[in-house]
């Protein structure tokens, strides 16, 4: 059995697949302006300046819309930490090093438009978003710390791979929302930060397919660890699980999204279940794929007969709050 080729080795055997591949973004990619997205008329001060501090009337989100959007970037806010993470994975060296800085500027633009738009429009409590963003950036995202697990972060294969996914599964987060906030100018701004993030799993995609090429099992190794561990970024985001919830109910990001939009579309692109030069132990771990898929596809059942439920409940309740207001309305009048 070949023994597994270092990090140093892969960086420097991707290296020129890579500045391919940055090249072609360059290309691809289109500069844009945050402020451009931003309805900055209908801007006004707070208290501390003269103002209105915020009232929940102001906003003009569904409860389902300013859970998305903030989840959305209270996980873009934790850049600082991602940036770290691909820098050690990835080497500052060129070109890697480009890709890194290239990467996180670019990423950068999405936490700043997001969080403008929400102020400006008054869509969420701005000092529970600020409160929130401090608990969320001082927690950080880095394997081992705070019991986080490893999900990025043992190798070069590790990282690659899971960004592949990751990528893909904010792009379609962030475009899911777009629709959910029902408001042109979120739904365009948001259209924005999607083709950002849709180029840059292009990217770590084909890096990845290269990575497949020049070292099979031990890409599948890193393949199977992170679907079998998949977690998203914004995890750790304080109440995260009551956040997913209303996210996946309202159709933003649910199990059959992840499925059908993210894992698919990704596998079926490196060919996994056609490939041959999978041998012993990666063989076996992409059969384990083939279960895991089930797996997911059960999930997709049981998530979608849950929220059935939940819907019904919550017509119910509704109109019985309707009807009590009919009644309390009919006896005073």
């Amino acid at each position: 059995m070949s023994q597994d080729l270092t990090d140093l080795q892969l960086l420097r055997e991707l290296a020129p697949t890579v500045e391919q591949l940055i090249n072609r973004h360059l290309k691809m990619a289109k500069d844009w302006n945050p402020h451009d997205y931003i309805p900055w008329s209908d801007g006004k001060n707070f208290y501390a300046l003269g103002g209105q501090d915020w009232d929940p009337e102001q906003s003009k989100l569904s409860e389902v819309a300013q859970t998305a959007m903030v989840q959305n970037l209270l996980t873009e806010d934790n850049l600082p930490s991602y940036h770290r993470e691909i820098a050690m994975n990835f080497s500052m060296d060129d070109p890697w090093g480009f890709w890194v800085n290239r990467w996180t500027a670019e990423e950068n633009r999405h936490g700043i438009a997001l969080r403008d738009y929400l102020l400006v429009t008054r869509a969420v409590d701005p000092v529970e978003l600020e409160i929130t963003r401090m608990e969320q950036v001082t927690r950080g995202f880095s394997p081992g710390q705070n019991q986080q697990g490893d999900l990025f972060a043992e190798s070069l294969f590790d990282s690659v791979m899971y960004v592949s996914f990751q990528e893909l599964a904010t792009r379609v987060s962030h475009r899911n929302t777009g629709k959910a906030c029902a408001e042109p100018v979120a739904d365009k701004l948001l259209q924005q930060v999607s083709a950002d993030e849709n180029l840059h799993m292009i990217f770590y995609r084909d890096t990845s397919a290269a990575g497949l090429d020049i070292a099979p099992n031990q890409a599948m190794a890193s393949l199977h660890r992170v679907l079998r561990n998949f977690k998203m970024p914004g995890y750790t985001v304080p109440a995260f699980r009551r956040k997913a919830v209303i996210i996946a109910v309202g159709g933003v990001y649910d199990p059959r999204i992840h499925l059908d939009d993210v894992v698919m579309p990704v596998l079926k692109k490196w060919r996994i279940f056609e490939r041959d030069d999978f041998t012993g132990e990666a063989a076996a771990m992409r059969d384990d794929l083939g279960l895991l898929i089930e797996e997911l596809e059960d999930a997709c059942e049981k998530f979608e007969v849950a929220k059935q439920r939940r819907l019904e409940r919550e017509r119910l309740v509704a109109e019985k709050k309707a009807m009590k207001n009919l009644l309390v309305s009919s006896s005073s009048g």
